[in-house]
């Protein structure tokens, strides 16, 4: 009560009103909470209400999916268990394993660490879990969906039966229900949102309709025209977030690219300067930016949508925190209304349609930015040379119009704002009523009889192959992906739309990865076949 008086919190938030009764309770307990909303304090504080301080076992602990992250948690327990001298510790890989150690052995109240790290010490016999009384779970559907069901499970196993066990997750997938039945007792769950609403309330969600080759452009618009504080920009790939921050800053952005290709030290500074506000964006793949803990993100940016609905749920969830009002982009491909709907129906939450500002738009922000600077010019001191200047060029008979919009134009020539590129109009290609926040799918069901399928690819970026092999030769999708991508070596995620006729395949393929996929003269062995390809 003490550190809760001293930080200054005055009203729990909603999952702490319904989780901590429950822990200090000693029962098992799943708590669905969105990021933000205070569920660390939440599970933090009963558990450390249980500790016998200086006792040197490890009598909490907590998991959670990435490096971050467990350091953000590590000092949200020390702060809050300062004034008991909790002693807590971060575990997690690129850190030293004797160092590790010979913290462990001085004696440790909590731990918080990542699986992998935490295991390899159980295994070495440093971390020993049987005084454990408290288990947490952070973002335990991140956990899972990262491959650490093993993992977690031989945790698990190294704590005493009678440990009390809390499941933090913003959503409630198949495998945390799982988890719950193996290793939970009669779990209670505390799921706050009342709506069933699975992104926060305070976060508003658009989606803007972008050919491929247009992202780039249609980003920058957006970030000259929203009042980005600072932005998290998802995209798909790691080469994709470099290239993208590349082109960001050569517009004049403070943007950098973090991915899981980089060393921690090069990760840790790149989040440091986005924390200092030296960068304005971040633009970073899903497993990078897990676990990110920064209140002042304003915007998150989906310039790739991503395939999993629960993913969007974790990537918009780092915008709108600690009671803050946030905003989420996405930029959808006319070809991904289906994704769009998708999202839509898990999150049960509508994304409003809206349209990109145009040149014009962004030109009259522009000069409403300059003319404020202006004004506060006006304002202040400091202008006499320029004044008796004016007065001289009013003598010789310049109009002091004039003479004001041409000393405008000499200022605003060195200024270095960004080219605006051009942004083709594009639609979804079946409409959406926006009256009723639904899509129109009247034309999504196919007409009686046969339809050959396009020879076009209806997908920005990608060309439509055609194999001469079909369901007459027992021609799966499977076979084509993995028949591709084995012998032309290219990524199977990257290839897009398959449609098996009796006697041919359509399939599409990134242009970048066509010459690879033409170049197997060959064919493609499926089964006992060689299948040739051409460009459909």
């Amino acid at each position: 009560m003490q550190t809760i008086t001293t930080i200054g919190y005055a009203h729990p938030t909603p999952i702490q009103s319904a989780l901590i009764p429950v822990m200090l309770g000693g029962q098992d307990v799943i708590g669905q909470a969105q990021t933000g909303t205070g569920k660390t304090a939440a599970f933090t504080l009963p558990a450390l209400s249980r500790l016998t301080v200086g006792t040197g076992s490890v009598q909490a602990l907590v998991l959670v999916p990435t490096r971050e992250l467990a350091t953000q948690v590590a000092g949200a327990v020390y702060n809050y268990g300062r004034d008991l001298g909790v002693q807590v510790l971060p575990i997690f890989g690129g850190q030293s394993y004797t160092r590790q150690i010979k913290r462990l052995q001085r004696g440790v109240d909590v731990v918080v660490g990542t699986p992998g790290r935490l295991l390899d010490l159980i295994n070495q016999g440093a971390l020993d879990l049987v005084h454990v009384e408290t288990v947490v779970l952070d973002e335990a559907d991140e956990m899972l969906s990262m491959g650490f069901s093993e993992d977690l499970a031989a945790i698990l196993e190294a704590t005493p039966f009678d440990r009390q066990t809390v499941c933090m997750s913003a959503t409630l997938p198949k495998g945390i229900r799982t988890l719950a039945g193996q290793y939970m007792r009669n779990p209670q769950t505390c799921e706050v949102s009342g709506t069933g609403q699975r992104t926060a309330t305070q976060i508003e969600e658009r989606v803007y309709t972008v050919h491929g080759r247009d992202k780039n452009a249609a980003l920058a618009r957006l970030l000259e025209a929203e009042p980005v504080e600072s932005a998290l920009v998802f995209a798909r790939t790691r080469a994709g977030t470099v290239s993208l921050a590349d082109a960001l800053a050569a517009r004049g952005y403070a943007a950098e690219a973090l991915n899981g290709e980089m060393s921690q030290p090069a990760r840790d500074t790149v989040l440091k300067k986005f924390r200092d506000g030296r960068l304005s964006v971040l633009v970073g793949t899903d497993v990078a930016a897990r676990g990110l803990d920064i209140d002042h993100i304003s915007h998150v940016f989906n310039y790739d949508l991503p395939r999993d609905p629960e993913v969007y749920v974790h990537r918009v969830g780092r915008t709108g925190r600690a009671g803050k009002s946030g905003v989420a982009i996405s930029l959808a491909m006319p070809s991904q209304r289906r994704e769009v709907q998708k999202i839509e129906r898990y999150t049960k939450q509508t994304m409003t349609p809206s349209t990109l500002p145009t040149v014009q738009d962004i030109e009259a922000l522009r000069d409403a930015r300059f003319a404020k600077r202006v004004a506060a010019q006006l304002e202040g001191t400091g202008t006499e040379r320029e004044r008796i200047l004016v007065t001289t060029l009013v003598a010789e008979g310049r109009d002091p119009m004039d003479i004001a919009a041409a000393a405008l134009a000499l200022v605003r020539a060195d200024e270095k704002a960004p080219a605006l590129d051009a942004v083709s109009e594009a639609s979804f290609q079946h409409h959406r009523d926006t009256s009723k926040g639904k899509w129109n799918d009247r034309r999504d069901r196919a007409p009686r009889g046969h339809t050959p399928p396009s020879k076009a690819s209806h997908e920005d970026g990608m060309v439509r192959l055609a194999l001469d092999a079909g369901t007459s030769r027992h021609v799966r999708p499977g076979q084509v992906v993995s028949a591709l991508a084995r012998t032309a070596n290219i990524p199977g995620k990257a290839i897009g739309k398959i449609s098996v006729q009796h006697r041919q395949t359509f399939v599409d393929v990134p242009e970048q990865f066509v010459p690879q996929v033409l170049a197997q003269t060959k064919g493609y062995r499926f089964g006992k076949h060689l299948v040739s390809v051409e460009i459909a």
